[in-house]
């Protein structure tokens, strides 16, 4: 009696394995080729606001390369190296966290790609769980380059401004590949929190940061540092 239900356990714990993988590529692949019409964090803001929402995709080959290193050398200056996690950022902001302090860049690009186009905000382990999942899988089909072409055109970069072509257009009434190394780093500055912190009116904080991560810029090594993207 043991064995047949053993048998039949095992076999919906495969069935249900192989569904969710198969559900896992379904809903992550279509992206690394086709733009993403809209995101989990754009349908929570056209729900929740009765603002304008502001989103423009622009192809890899619209964007700008200042605003591409600035990103990087703000939010995640392992990209390139890791594999979706940042060990060492999440050991230290867990030890930050251990004697009550807080480490800001734990959440690599690729992982905020997975939150921003499926999830939700929040710190709860359930949504913390699906987005280290979510990243596996957006690390395993596409490559480095799609992962930051997306991310910079669906992060948020103000209140219901998603994307570098919107932000550009909606903060400087210009095109995002025509920003300057300096307003590049003034929209990177703001990315950890679009909502309290602006590209259009910088804070004395703002300004601080943008010059500091043209000093990371720099340190990168540009402009070898995203040669292909």
């Amino acid at each position: 009696m043991m064995k047949p239900m053993i048998r039949r356990a095992l076999r919906a714990c495969t069935f249900g394995s192989l569904y969710l993988l198969g559900l896992s590529v379904i809903l992550v692949l279509p992206w690394r080729w086709v733009p993403p019409p809209t995101t989990a964090f754009i349908l929570r803001e056209r729900l929740a606001s009765d603002g304008p929402v502001h989103y423009v995709w622009a192809p890899r080959s619209a964007i700008s390369s200042d605003l591409a290193i600035s990103a990087v050398a703000a939010e995640d200056q392992k990209f390139l190296e890791h594999s979706g996690f940042d060990w060492a950022a999440i050991r230290d902001a867990f030890d930050s966290n251990q004697v009550g302090g807080r480490i800001r860049g734990a959440s690599t690009i690729s992982q905020q790609v997975a939150k921003n186009l499926f999830l939700w905000p929040g710190q709860s382990w359930v949504r913390k769980g699906a987005e280290a999942y979510l990243t596996v899988w957006i690390e395993l089909l596409w490559p480095k380059r799609r992962i930051l072409e997306v991310y910079l055109n669906v992060a948020e970069f103000g209140p219901g401004v998603f994307g570098a072509s919107a932000a550009a257009q909606h903060f400087l009434g210009k095109s995002q590949a025509k920003l300057t190394p300096h307003e590049a780093a003034v929209f990177a500055a703001v990315l950890p929190s679009p909502r309290r912190m602006s590209a259009q009116n910088p804070s004395e904080y703002v300004l601080r940061r943008a010059s500091e991560i043209q000093a990371a810029v720099r340190g990168l090594g540009v402009p070898g540092y995203l040669r292909g993207f």
